[in-house]
């Protein structure tokens, strides 16, 4: 007969002194760091999230290009004559035509709005469920077979696409079930490679991949659309991504102690500062326990709100710089994409703040914090400013830029805060509450899309507004309830035999 007991706190808090002064004897003094193999993972993951994300946002890009007609490409071609003075390009610069041999299907706007939002609710399906398979067999395999699956899946849109609308729709279901396994898979690699004063750096290296490739594919997906025909940007990324693949099994593992490579030094160093992070493979989630916790609802929430900001400045920043200042599908193209490079240089910069500010015994919690307010209220409050920018269209690109550009912040504070009060059963929370999140990809297409249909002049700020109001009641609520401790339910249980 065995009785499950919690370790008293005064045990443990005496052992872990205890520990943590052992492990410190045994830390080396210089430890690789850039120049070392979790950074080098660290990048693996970055080109990971990367080409997942580009694979998940060509379709927005090429779906011009896809339902492309001769009224419709005169109609765009003709946009040029509005073009703001100083931007590059003009009615003899603009592409005349798309590539003849690429095809055309008749797709109305509301398959168009099924087809991009389909991938989501597979994401939404697999998210949770990648993070807990990837805590049972390992990162490596669940997340390598997700990339290399949605891969393949899309080297099939254009044939799908040849067959019939059910096969599009259906290869764009099975993506998002490989892509939610794989965006929630990776996250298993930090439990087990991030030291916790890394976590920020490593975490924001991998997770900028996700802007980068929203920025490719915005830029990229359009010239090569109209350079090669549209079916060539998907057996492009689809073949890098194939390949990409094949290298995350080579360089990436589980732990440090089954890498083939890793030097002593920087094997210790890891494991000393992990030693106090059990395993979960042998105990039961304490789901009870985690729908009653005010600190993992609110990451949950926090996380929902600003994926709702970060939706509606992925989907509706072309469309709005398109219905302002009617520019062509080119120059459009490289005006929306500019807000994402910076979102991206800040998005590597903030690791390194977030970690710099521990080094300084800054509170976990309070620099958690700082970094969810500073990627969430000045980024939500910018893009409410901008229906009132019309008159400059240099100001809503810097808008845009700074709303962009500070957004990603938060990636070193309510997104792996997870980490932090539950670093046992990290790997399912961690896809849990992105998946959560991941709710707002589904919800602002819709909602965003009723509000311009009512009213096209004040459905820019009502989304706007409402963007912000969203935002602000989850940075409220995680400010009042987030912690950065472990929790109750997440310390290590003893098996005791009676």
């Amino acid at each position: 007969m065995a009785v499950i007991t919690e370790l008293s706190s005064t045990l443990e808090n005496s052992e872990l002194s205890q520990d943590l002064q052992v492990d410190e004897k045994h830390i080396p003094r210089k430890v690789p760091s850039f120049c070392s193999i979790r950074y080098g993972i660290a990048f693996i993951a970055h080109l990971f999230n990367f080409m997942l994300a580009v694979q998940n946002a060509i379709l927005t890009i090429t779906m011009v290009a896809m339902v492309n007609s001769t009224d419709h490409q005169s109609e765009v071609n003709s946009s040029t004559e509005a073009l703001p003075v100083g931007l590059p390009g003009g009615p003899d610069k603009a592409p005349t035509s798309l590539p003849a041999r690429a095809p055309v299907y008749d797709w109305s706007p509301q398959t168009q709005g099924i087809l991009f939002s389909a991938i989501n609710y597979g994401v939404l399906l697999t998210l949770a469920l990648g993070g807990y398979l990837a805590g049972r067999m390992g990162a490596r395999k669940v997340a390598g077979i997700a990339l290399l699956g949605s891969s393949l899946l899309t080297l099939c849109i254009p044939v799908a696409a040849d067959l019939g609308l059910p096969f599009v729709m259906a290869a764009r279901i099975v993506q998002g079930l490989t892509q939610g396994s794989g965006f929630g898979g990776h996250f298993a690699l930090w439990h087990k490679w991030a030291p916790p004063h890394e976590r920020s750096r490593l975490c924001s290296i991998s997770l900028s991949g996700i802007i980068l490739g929203m920025f490719t594919a915005i830029l990229f997906g359009g010239i090569i659309s109209q350079a090669l025909g549209w079916p060539f940007t998907f057996y492009i990324f689809g073949g890098l991504g194939c390949v990409l693949s094949l290298l995350w099994f080579v360089f990436v593992y589980d732990e440090p102690v089954s890498h083939p490579w890793i030097g002593i030094s920087e094997k210790e160093y890891i494991l000393s500062t992990l030693d106090q992070q059990v395993s979960s493979e042998e105990q039961p989630l304490p789901i009870r326990a985690m729908l009653r916790s005010l600190p993992l609802w609110s990451i949950c929430l926090c996380s929902f709100s600003h994926q709702w900001l970060v939706n509606t400045q992925a989907v509706y920043i072309p469309t709005y710089i398109s219905h302002v200042y009617k520019v062509n599908i080119r120059d459009n193209g490289l005006l929306s994409s500019l807000p994402f490079i910076v979102a991206w240089i800040v998005g590597l910069l903030g690791g390194h703040l977030a970690d710099f500010l521990l080094t300084k015994n800054f509170r976990f919690v309070t620099v958690r914090k700082t970094a969810t307010f500073l990627g969430q209220f000045p980024s939500s409050a910018l893009i409410v400013a901008l229906p009132y920018l019309n008159s400059s269209y240099i100001s809503t690109i810097i808008f845009l830029m700074l709303s962009c550009g500070l957004s990603p912040l938060a990636q070193t504070g309510v997104y792996i805060n997870a980490l932090d009060i539950a670093p046992r059963y990290s790997s399912f929370l961690l896809g849990a509450t992105r998946g959560f999140a991941h709710i707002s990809a589904v919800l602002v297409p819709i909602i965003s899309g009723f509000l311009l249909n009512q009213d096209p002049e004040f459905g820019w700020k009502n989304m706007f507004f409402l963007s912000f109001a969203i935002n602000a009641l989850g940075l409220i609520f995680y400010l009042i309830f987030g912690e950065a401790e472990v929790q109750d339910w997440a310390k290590e249980r003893k098996l005791t035999h009676l």
